[in-house]
């Protein structure tokens, strides 16, 4: 036995005791990550898994809150229901028809305003975040009821001030062609959070990209167009995924504004709307229970999309797709 064969065991065995020891670390590690975790994972089994697997299994009968106790299996019934039920296509094209207008600006507005206040140029770039980002924290009930005050026909600032230009104001939230835009107005009050990321994405764009740009010759359309969207396309799609999840779910202003009631001609009678009064107005949970499906169905499959046609125009620095 040579005198480098006798010390092999030797060098061996801490080497042992080390490769022990981070066993025991890792396992340590990985039983407080599971404490930690402990309270989300309850968290979502409660109140989110058990809810949603309790409600497809409602969505297959015909259980009504007036009789608990008087629940039967009816199959497909409620789903063959969603097919000729006139209520769920106005809820639908209600819906559709307001999204065609708040998507582009929920999208668009935050983009402009974040490059706006990104410009070195404007003075009071500070306050202007400030006051950008400030009705986000206001409530939404006090919000909506700030607005209401606001688009009153009668006493309503922005008819008044239209009346000093001989113009008359329209009936903002009593008029089936005026309460889509009075609704996004509304909206875009509560804009600064998306704003405030899309600021912080042009922030952290390469300075070096826009010298190269400059010494090409780039105006700053084209710097925009060419480096700027680009290179903030990931917080843009993000605002787009949650913008359109958003409109599926859109509930508290006209249910705030109208009482639920749909007024005025049904307009405001959104899809998640119906779905509510369906549920709790009605009490027809398994009837109701077929609605959340087909609604998360549908927000699903529009977010999908938007993954799939990701790859063609978001751009990661990284150069990883999904």
């Amino acid at each position: 036995m040579t005198a480098s064969d006798a010390s092999w065991p030797q060098a061996a065995v801490p080497a042992k005791k080390q490769k022990m020891k981070a066993g025991t670390l890792l396992r340590h590690q990985q039983r407080w990550g599971w404490a930690f975790l402990a309270p989300w994972i309850f968290g979502f089994l409660v109140f989110t898994a058990v809810p949603m697997a309790a409600s497809i299994i409602f969505s297959f009968t015909d259980y009504t809150l007036t009789k608990p106790g008087e629940i039967e299996f009816i199959g497909l019934e409620n789903y063959q229901q969603l097919t000729t039920d006139p209520r769920v296509d106005d809820a639908l094209w209600a819906t559709l028809k307001f999204s065609m207008i708040a998507l582009p600006l929920s999208v668009i507005l935050p983009l402009g305003l974040a490059s706006l206040l990104n410009s070195k140029d404007l003075f009071g770039q500070k306050i202007f975040r400030t006051l950008f980002y400030m009705p986000y924290m206001i409530p939404v009930v006090s919000g909506v009821y700030i607005w209401a005050g606001v688009l009153n026909p009668e006493t309503g600032w922005i008819n008044r001030f239209m009346e000093l230009f001989g113009i008359t104001g329209p009936d903002w939230l009593n008029s089936t062609t005026w309460i889509y835009p009075a609704l996004n107005v509304i909206g875009v009050w509560g804009i600064g959070n998306a704003m405030l990321y899309t600021l912080a994405s042009m922030q952290g764009v390469p300075t070096e990209l826009y010298e190269a740009a400059r010494v090409d010759g780039a105006g700053k359309v084209g710097t925009f167009r060419h480096i700027t969207i680009p290179m903030i396309s990931p917080v843009i799609f993000y605002n787009l995924v949650l913008s359109v999840i958003g409109l599926f779910k859109y509930f508290d202003i006209p249910f705030i504004l109208k009482k639920g009631s749909g007024d005025p001609a049904g307009t405001t009678m959104f899809f998640n709307l119906h779905l509510y009064k369906t549920a709790f107005l009605y009490q027809e949970m398994g009837y109701a229970s077929t609605l959340a499906w087909l609604l998360f169905g549908m927000a699903f499959a529009a977010t999908v999309l938007l993954f799939v046609t990701a790859r063609y125009w978001v751009y990661y620095a990284s150069g990883e797709n999904f």
